[in-house]
C-alpha cells in the first residue's frame, strides 16, 4: 500500500504490454477500440491519473468545472514528521497542478482546539473545496469537521483521526497494530513482570492514545502487569521529555524498558544517556527520523516501528480531487499503512 498506481500496473491489470498502454494514453493508432476501453476502465479502476492535462482531456478524464483549491491544515510539530509530510503535500501539488488544482497549507502554532478551527475557518475562506486534516481528538474538532461536512466540504484526517467525526476517511498507520508491535518487541526484550516507561507525546491525539493502548493490550496479553508500566506525556518537547524521561528513571532505579511513542526519542535518550543507563535498557520507538537514525546506529534505540510519512500528506489531497474533481468515493473509510520494524542492520 502506498504507491502510486503505474503504467506497468495498468497493463498487467489489462493483460496488455506497456507499449499498448502508452498508446492508448497518447492517442496513437494501432489499438482496438475494445482494449482501448479496457485499459481505460482500468485505468479508472486503480485512479491512475496521465501526467498531462492535455491527455487526460484527450481520454475524456479532466474533471469537468472550475479548477478547485484544497487545503491542508497541520499541528504544531515540527522536525522530521512537518518534512516528510510537506514532501508528499508538495508530490500531491505536483501531480495535481496540470488539473488547475490549488493547494493551500496552514499551520497550528500551539494545541489549542479554537486555534485549529479558527485555521479551518481561514481555510474554507479562502476557498478551500476539501480540507486535509491532522489534529487532536477534541469535540470542538469534531463539531467544525461535522459542519464543513454539512457545507459540502470534505475533510480526510491522515496521521491522527477523529473517528467520531463526519470525516470522508482516515489514512495513516495502524495506530494500535504498531502499539501492539511495540508491545510484543518491548515483551520479547525484557524479563517478564519488570518495569517499564511509556512516553506518549499528547494522548489528545487519537493516533497517540491508540498507540500507546495497542501497546499496553499487548504487554497485557504477555503476562506483564499493568501497574508495572508508568506512562507519562512529554507533548513532543525535547526538554519536557528529557527532564520527565530523568525524573522517572530517578523514581524507578530497576527500569528495564522505555517505549517511546513520542516525537521527541532524542530527548528521552538523552535522559537515559545522562543516567549513564544507555545499554542497560530497552528502548523501543516509531518513526524513522535523523535523530532515530543516529540512536539506532549506537545501540541507544533498539527498534522503531516505520510509517510512510509523504504517503500520508499525499494521499488526502488526491481523494480529495478524485471525489471534488471526478465524483469519486474513497473505497475504504479506513486506509492503513503497511508497518516496518527497523533496526541497526536494517536502517
Amino acid at each position: 500500500m502506498g504507491s502510486r498506481p503505474t503504467i506497468q500496473m495498468v497493463a498487467e491489470r489489462a493483460g496488455v504490454s506497456r507499449g499498448t498502454v502508452d498508446r492508448v494514453i497518447n492517442g496513437r493508432a494501432y489499438v482496438s477500440e475494445a482494449v482501448r476501453r479496457r485499459v481505460l476502465d482500468v485505468m479508472r479502476e486503480l485512479r491512475y491519473m496521465p501526467v498531462h492535462m492535455t491527455q487526460a482531456a484527450a481520454l475524456g478524464m479532466l474533471p469537468q468545472g472550475e479548477p478547485c483549491t484544497l487545503g491542508v491544515l497541520m499541528p504544531d510539530w515540527g522536525g522530521y514528521f512537518l518534512r516528510e509530510i510537506e514532501a508528499g503535500i508538495e508530490q500531491a501539488r505536483q501531480r495535481l497542478r496540470d488539473y488547475g488544482v490549488r493547494v493551500l497549507v496552514e499551520h497550528c502554532e500551539t494545541e489549542l482546539p479554537e486555534e485549529c478551527v479558527e485555521k479551518l475557518d481561514a481555510l474554507r475562506a479562502q476557498g478551500a473545496a476539501g480540507i486535509a486534516l491532522c489534529a487532536k481528538n477534541h469535540a470542538l474538532i469534531e463539531g467544525r469537521v461535522d459542519a464543513l461536512t454539512q457545507e459540502g466540504i470534505p475533510v480526510v484526517t491522515f496521521n491522527s483521526d477523529l473517528p467520531h467525526s463526519a470525516r470522508v476517511c482516515f489514512i495513516g498507520q495502524d495506530v494500535i497494530g504498531s502499539g501492539r508491535v511495540a508491545g510484543e518487541l518491548m515483551a520479547k526484550c525484557v524479563p517478564q513482570g519488570a518495569r517499564v516507561l511509556a512516553a506518549v507525546g499528547n494522548l489528545e491525539f487519537d493516533g497517540h492514545k491508540k498507540r500507546l493502548d495497542g501497546f499496553l493490550e499487548r504487554m497485557t496479553e504477555c503476562g506483564f502487569d499493568a501497574r508495572s508500566i508508568e506512562v507519562i506525556q512529554t507533548h513532543n518537547d525535547y526538554t519536557l521529555s528529557c527532564r520527565r524521561v530523568a525524573e522517572a528513571l530517578e523514581r524507578t532505579p530497576d527500569l528495564a524498558g522505555v517505549y517511546m511513542a513520542n516525537h521527541s526519542v532524542t530527548g528521552c535518550a538523552e535522559a537515559i544517556r545522562a543516567a549513564g543507563r544507555r545499554g542497560t535498557i530497552r528502548v523501543i520507538s516509531h518513526d524513522v527520523t535523523d535523530g532515530t537514525r543516529r540512536l539506532l546506529a549506537e545501540g541507544a534505540v533498539d527498534f522503531t516501528i516505520a510509517q510512510d510519512l509523504r504517503y500520508q500528506g499525499r494521499r488526502p489531497l488526491e481523494l480529495l480531487f478524485g471525489k471534488l474533481c471526478k465524483n469519486e468515493s474513497p473505497q475504504e473509510e479506513i486506509e492503513r499503512l503497511s508497518l516496518q520494524i527497523v533496526c541497526s542492520q536494517n536502517l
